[in-house]
């Protein structure tokens, strides 16, 4: 067996939940255990795993997204000044992270350490510091009267430019291989429209009936990517 520890300050503990949350099923499957653990104002998650074996993929994929979606969201939360509500600022927030996902998760995972895990917040402080630069050029990008119709198209352009595919049921988004998508979680709460902004759908396939005002939001936001059964 391998042990894999990662850790985080304290406050940011909630990363860390996700991240124990999200492998648990896949590392005790491979046979393998898991405990999360706080001391000294900092949070750890423990894992035991066999050598060589494929959850190790699946974890180095959570700390990606605890990284590119996580901390991402605090950067530009801290930083974007826009005409939009609260609600319409988170998932602006949350399309942003979604259009530039795939290349800032393949720069975090060339940079992350080897087997044997990490302290994640040392990961973002001192190997990320050209992605958090990249990240600066894009809130400098976005004028101040960015307004509620601008969001709509730019989800709109996204949604044309992608071809992943999600299934929706109920307020439950699965992605294209059926996997609960919880990503969401990483911005504050699990919510099925900030779900859907994160998974960057081209596609969005409806299973039974959509609640008034999660078919308002399709209808709204992706009127041309979601198909009802």
């Amino acid at each position: 067996m391998e042990t894999v520890y990662l850790s985080e300050r304290a406050q940011n503990a909630p990363f860390l939940s996700y991240l124990y949350n999200a492998v648990l099923s896949d590392v005790m499957a491979a046979g393998g255990r898991g405990e999360l653990v706080f001391a000294g104002g900092r949070a750890a998650v423990g894992l035991e795993l066999p050598e060589k074996d494929t959850a190790a993929e699946r974890v180095a994929d959570a700390v990606t997204e605890v990284l590119c979606i996580g901390y991402k969201q605090k950067f530009l939360r801290e930083r974007l000044c826009v005409s939009l509500s609260a609600r319409e600022r988170g998932l602006f927030i949350a399309a942003l992270i979604a259009a530039d996902f795939a290349g800032d998760a393949a720069f975090v995972r060339a940079r992350l350490p080897g087997r044997g895990g990490c302290a994640i917040d040392g990961v973002y402080a001192f190997r990320l510091a050209p992605l958090r630069e990249k990240w600066e050029r894009i809130v400098r990008s976005v004028p101040a009267s960015f307004s509620s119709r601008d969001l709509v198209h730019f989800c709109g352009f996204l949604a044309s430019e992608s071809r992943n595919k999600i299934y929706l049921k109920g307020r439950a988004v699965y992605g294209q291989d059926l996997r609960l998508l919880r990503r969401s979680r990483l911005l504050g709460e699990e919510d099925a429209e900030t779900e859907i902004v994160l998974s960057d759908a081209g596609c969005i396939c409806c299973l039974g009936d959509v609640e008034h005002s999660l078919g308002d939001f399709l209808q709204k936001y992706y009127a041309q990517s979601a198909i009802f059964s």
